[in-house]
């Protein structure tokens, strides 16, 4: 194995190591995306950006720990970028949303989903980039 596939293939362990983490957040953002939506009777949109916001939180950690191994002692840094990028990525997840659902009618999480795997690829390079480089 020469060093271009050997490195294409950590980045793409990388990868799928990033949507494990980022489909663990699938369930966290849905999770609370949905109580504060249909118990709390939160607005959609104020929801989806706290089940955002948690889930951002909680991928941060374990893409730190498991996806990049950051040993990056500036954690407050590092987690400030992280966060930037993912509130980049909720602007985009939101506008996605607002365009399928409140504009084509779409059905919210189905519009939710489709912004939520856009957003993962945003997310993944940059921060493999930028956040973990």
């Amino acid at each position: 194995m020469d060093f271009n596939q050997l490195i294409t293939k950590v980045f793409l362990l990388k990868f799928v190591k990033f949507c494990m983490v980022g489909f663990s957040g699938i369930f966290v953002d849905f999770g609370f995306t949905y109580f504060f939506k249909e118990v709390v009777k939160l607005q959609k949109y104020v929801a989806n950006a706290i089940g955002f916001t948690v889930a951002a939180t909680t991928n941060y950690m374990l893409n730190r720990v498991w996806t990049f191994q950051s040993q990056n002692p500036h954690i407050v840094q590092e987690f400030t970028r992280f966060f930037i990028i993912a509130l980049i990525g909720l602007a985009i997840n939101s506008a996605i949303i607002w365009l399928m659902n409140g504009r084509f009618k779409v059905n919210f999480y189905l519009s939710k989903l489709v912004a939520t795997v856009i957003v993962t690829l945003w997310n993944f390079m940059i921060n493999a980039y930028f956040t973990f480089a």
